[in-house]
């Protein structure tokens, strides 16, 4: 009957915040408004990560796969939520949820090992920056970056792969995409497996590259302390202070959203609380729209060439 069940499932329905229309509009506007800034700011840093050749860094080399994962991320996801806030209908087929899951998991597993990277260009900076040019060679960095993309794309189609295999009881996905957590939710058979699969990745993907985060600006803040100059210190924490307040708003969100202790109740309820709905879509609109905004606040040469870009527009 549970093979019965998986076969004849062919496509899912996504509540979301059915039964709120009003909110559904307010989304819509807020996000159409977010998503135009996500693209427009993202895809700044990557042209001058491209074509300025003062951000021909490995620093700017690793920001601009960071706006290009954004874009990809929010891609994968804002365009169909917008479409299903309008939507009578909020289906999504079979295929098309393991698509979204799999870019989903794949863009977020590949940032946070990028985020991790670029704490190790920031540490080798400042705490060796006459090795630097060797230790952060054009083949290095572009090894790690590679690196990072590969894990994100491995580890997304493994886990995807044994989700999609689950039988399923019901076709009602208590979230506004086919989010992991809310689809094995569906399940009518054991996901300890999956659990145990996720708990490893999780360990591998995310608390890795974080202790890698951590003992780098541990190092970071070590080496820093011993400069006497005041001017030196400021200029030492401006290098990346951009980079870590990006760290502490993308890993604070991914992990309250999961890793947070959950009831039995809450994990098999109907009803999904609305703050882990509303943690979701910071994670998923929030993060990548700030990314361009505090690159650009904290980092003179981004502010410089954004501004030498508006001249040149006007110019034109």
């Amino acid at each position: 009957m549970e093979w019965e069940n998986r076969t004849l499932m062919e496509e899912f329905f996504l509540k979301g915040l059915s039964g709120y229309p009003r909110l559904e509009h307010l989304f819509f506007v807020l996000i159409l408004m977010m998503y135009a800034v996500i693209l427009v700011g993202n895809g700044t840093l990557i042209f001058l990560s491209i074509f300025d050749s003062h951000f021909h860094t490995p620093m700017y080399f690793f920001l601009g796969n960071l706006s290009f994962l954004d874009i990809c991320f929010t891609t994968s996801s804002i365009p169909f939520t917008l479409v299903s806030f309008l939507s009578e209908r909020k289906t999504i087929s079979l295929l098309g949820c393991a698509v979204q899951m799999f870019l989903g998991l794949a863009m977020g597993t590949t940032e946070c090992v990028l985020l991790g990277m670029m704490a190790f260009d920031r540490y080798v900076a400042i705490c060796n920056p006459l090795r630097y040019p060797i230790i952060m060679s054009k083949s290095s960095y572009v090894t790690m970056a590679t690196g990072s993309w590969f894990s994100g794309v491995a580890n997304s189609a493994v886990q995807t792969a044994f989700v999609m295999r689950l039988p399923f009881c019901g076709n009602v996905i208590n979230h506004f995409l086919c989010e992991i957590l809310a689809v094995m939710k569906m399940a009518c058979t054991d996901i300890s497996g999956n659990e145990f699969l996720m708990v490893v990745a999780t360990t591998l993907f995310t608390l890795m590259p974080l202790l890698l985060i951590v003992v780098s600006y541990s190092l970071i803040i070590s080496s820093i302390l011993k400069i006497r100059s005041a001017e030196g210190r400021s200029k030492a924490f401006s290098t990346c202070s951009a980079h870590f307040t990006v760290v502490i708003l993308f890993y604070g969100t991914i992990l309250f959203m999961y890793m947070k202790p959950k009831s039995k109740d809450t994990l098999n309820g109907d009803d999904l609380d609305a703050t882990d709905k509303l943690i979701s879509m910071f994670y998923g609109v929030v993060t990548p729209l700030m990314n361009p905004l505090i690159y650009s606040l904290r980092n003179k040469d981004v502010k410089e060439a954004i501004k030498n870009l508006k001249r040149w527009f006007l110019g034109k």
